[in-house]
């Protein structure tokens, strides 16, 4: 009888492969713009850079910088894991995860209001990939999320913020209630974004003087966790001008940073 067991692709047998050989987590960035950014972070550890010749001319300066030493690649058969799907643009660099620091560290108060930005189980990387871009435009001190039912650092995610994790603050914990816990006695007010809470984040703000605030977002869909919702100060909503009154997440975190930082008077 036929062997009926569905093959993996090659790409998805190559990348299992590569991470048993390294023996320590490690993930591929692509893109012109994100491997650029990653050669120039001095907090990224670069392990191995692949380009194309036309990818090399235009990183030329930021390889320069890294002192990488590039593989040149045939475009048409670029020697890369990646899905094939990825738009990589001839280039793809090999890196280890970031290491930001613990939340006592990074979200630590300085005489400041600093905002930070809490993610409960969003799952999707381009979410999470454009809510670092808000972050970094509204100057949030962090984005944090739970270790397990979160996006992990991939390239998509990378990609999609297009240089923001490589200067944003994202910070995964093991547990998001305890971390919310700790947030709270460093004198965080936080505020659970729910779209059935009675008050709406505008009327909320108005009534807090410039302190330190995490604005707490769940998965599209599911919301809050119970405890979640429990950990948190208060509840609000997004007030909608229109009968519809529904955004997306990443949407969402953009609209709350704005508005936090508005009434911080930044």
């Amino acid at each position: 009888m036929a062997d009926r067991r569905q093959k993996k692709p090659q790409w998805v047998v190559d990348k299992e492969k590569g991470r048993k050989g390294q023996g320590s987590e490690t993930l591929w960035l692509f893109g012109l713009h994100a491997v650029r950014d990653a050669l120039l972070n001095p907090r990224r550890v670069r392990h191995r850079l692949v380009v194309t010749k036309n990818a090399q001319n235009k990183l030329a300066e930021a390889i320069a910088a890294s002192g990488m030493e590039p593989e040149i690649a045939d475009p048409r058969r670029f020697p890369v894991p990646l899905d094939p799907n990825s738009v990589h643009q001839g280039a793809a660099l090999e890196v280890s995860p970031l290491d930001w620091g613990s939340v006592s560290e990074v979200c630590a108060t300085r005489g400041d209001a600093p905002i930070v930005m809490l993610l409960d189980r969003v799952t999707d990387p381009h979410n999470v990939g454009a809510i670092l871009r808000s972050a970094e435009v509204f100057g949030a001190r962090a984005v944090i999320a739970p270790h397990r039912h979160s996006a992990p650092e991939t390239g998509a995610l990378a990609k999609t913020a297009s240089g923001a994790l490589e200067r944003q603050p994202y910070l995964r914990v093991q547990n998001l209630s305890n971390a919310m816990r700790a947030l709270r006695e460093m004198g965080y007010f936080l505020i659970g974004l729910d779209g059935e809470a009675a008050q709406t984040l505008p009327d909320i703000l108005s009534e807090l003087p410039p302190v330190a605030t995490g604005l707490v977002l769940g998965a599209e869909g599911p919301g809050l966790r119970q405890l979640t919702r429990e950990t948190c100060h208060k509840l609000a909503r997004i007030p909608f001008a229109g009968e519809f009154g529904s955004l997306n997440v990443s949407n969402a975190a953009a609209v709350s940073l704005y508005a936090t930082r508005q009434r911080h008077g930044a």
